[in-house]
C-alpha cells in the first residue's frame, strides 16, 4: 500500500511528471485525510498540490465514494423521489433564489433536500436566509429526514452530518483557496437521492461533475453553471446544463424564452449585503406570498421548475411552469412557507458553531 507522502509525491510532481492517483489510490488517500492519519501538513501539502493539478474524474469520484462511506445515507425512501439540492458557493451579487425556488416546488408536492456551509468569507450561504425566515438550520440529520419526507423540504449543515468534511472545507480559512473538498461535499447527496441538481461555476469542473455523478452511478442529475454557483438558472440569459439520464450526458442551453418566460434584467436578480438578510427574507416572503410579481418571481418560477422537473413532476421543464406558477398565486407556496418556519427546533435540533 502506498504511503501518504508517497501519494503527494505522485500528484506533485509539476504538470509534466504528475500523475493522477487511481481509484484504490484515491481511496486511501481519503481514508488518511478523514480518518486523521495524514498530518497537517501533509494535508496541506495534498489538497494544495491537489488544487494545482486539478482533480480527475476517477479521483474526484474516487473520494466521493469514500466520503460517504463514513456517513450513514438519511432515512429518506429512495422511492419517494427526493431532489438533493448542494448549495455552498455564498453569494455577493443576487439574492437566493434557491431558497424560495425549493419552498414553491416543496408545495407542488415535490421532496427537496439542500444541504450546504455557510462558511466562505464575504459569501453568506443559503443558511443564512433560511434561518432569518425561520427555517430550521441546525436540525440533527435525522430529524432532517423527517421534516423532508413529511413537510417536502429541510435543510442539512454539512456539518452535523459529516464533520471531518467540514473540517476540511474550513481550511479554505487558513489555505485562502478552495479545495478539492468543496466538490465533494457537493456531491455527497447524504439521502442518496436518484436525483440531484448541482450547481457550480468552475469551468473545468462542469463537464468533469457530470462524468463523476455518472461513474457513481447515479440515475439522473442536472449540472448547472449556476448564477455564482449555486444550482440556479439565470433570468438574464442563457445558462448551460448538462442533463444526466440512465447513464446518457445532454448538453442543454436553457433560456427564459424557451419556456415561455420574459428575458429578465440583472437588477432583478440583485441581492443584499451580508448586514441585510432581514431585507432578503422579506423579499423572498413577498415572493413567497404572491406580493412581489415581475421579474424576481419569473426568476423563482424558473428554479421551482428545474426542481419539480428534477422531481419528474413533468415531462419538460416548460410544462412545469405553469405548475410553479399556480402554486404561488393560489397561496399553497404561503401555506407551505408558515409550516415550515413553525417547525419546532426542538430536542433534535443543535447550536452548530461554526
Amino acid at each position: 500500500m502506498m504511503s501518504f507522502p508517497l501519494l503527494i509525491a505522485k500528484i506533485a510532481k509539476g504538470q509534466r511528471a504528475a500523475k493522477d492517483l487511481t481509484w484504490d489510490e484515491g481511496k486511501r488517500a481519503m481514508k488518511a485525510l478523514i480518518e486523521g492519519e495524514a498530518t497537517p501538513a501533509q494535508a496541506g501539502a495534498f489538497l494544495t498540490a491537489m488544487r494545482i493539478k486539478m482533480e480527475s474524474v476517477t479521483e474526484l469520484a474516487s473520494f466521493v465514494a469514500t466520503a460517504r462511506s463514513y456517513v450513514v445515507p438519511l432515512p429518506i425512501p429512495r422511492d419517494s423521489g427526493v431532489v438533493d439540492v448542494p448549495s455552498y458557493a455564498g453569494k455577493q451579487d443576487t439574492f437566493h433564489a434557491i431558497v424560495a425556488s425549493c419552498i414553491v416546488a416543496a408545495s407542488a408536492g415535490a421532496l427537496v433536500l439542500m444541504h450546504g456551509y455557510d462558511g466562505i468569507p464575504g459569501r453568506p450561504g443559503t443558511a443564512a436566509v433560511l434561518k432569518a425566515l425561520g427555517i430550521p438550520v441546525d436540525s440533527e440529520p435525522h430529524v432532517v429526514a423527517d421534516t423532508v419526507t413529511r413537510q417536502g423540504f429541510g435543510y442539512l449543515d454539512i456539518g452535523l452530518y459529516h464533520p471531518p468534511l467540514y473540517r476540511f472545507l474550513e481550511l479554505r480559512k487558513e489555505l485562502g483557496v478552495r479545495n478539492v473538498f468543496h466538490p465533494i461535499a457537493r456531491l455527497l447527496n447524504p439521502a442518496r437521492a436518484s436525483s440531484q441538481v448541482v450547481g457550480l461555476t468552475h469551468p473545468p469542473h462542469f463537464e468533469k461533475t457530470a462524468e463523476v455523478l455518472r461513474m457513481l452511478g447515479t440515475p439522473r442529475a442536472l449540472v448547472v453553471r449556476g448564477v455564482e454557483g449555486d444550482p440556479e438558472l439565470s433570468i438574464a440569459m442563457a445558462t448551460k446544463v448538462l442533463e444526466l439520464r440512465d447513464e446518457r450526458i445532454t448538453p442543454l442551453t436553457l433560456a427564459p424564452k424557451d419556456v415561455g418566460l420574459p428575458l429578465g434584467t440583472s437588477r432583478e436578480m440583485a441581492g443584499f449585503s451580508v448586514d441585510q438578510r432581514g431585507r432578503e427574507a422579506e423579499l423572498i416572503k413577498g415572493l413567497l406570498t404572491n406580493k412581489i410579481q415581475g421579474g424576481p418571481q419569473n426568476w423563482v418560477i424558473l428554479n421551482a421548475a428545474l426542481l419539480l422537473y428534477a422531481a419528474n413532476k413533468e415531462a419538460s421543464l416548460a410544462a412545469c411552469i405553469p405548475l410553479a406558477r399556480r402554486v404561488i398565486e393560489n397561496g399553497t407556496a404561503a401555506r407551505k412557507f408558515e409550516e415550515l418556519s413553525r417547525s419546532p427546533v426542538g430536542a433534535g435540533s443543535v447550536s452548530h458553531i461554526a
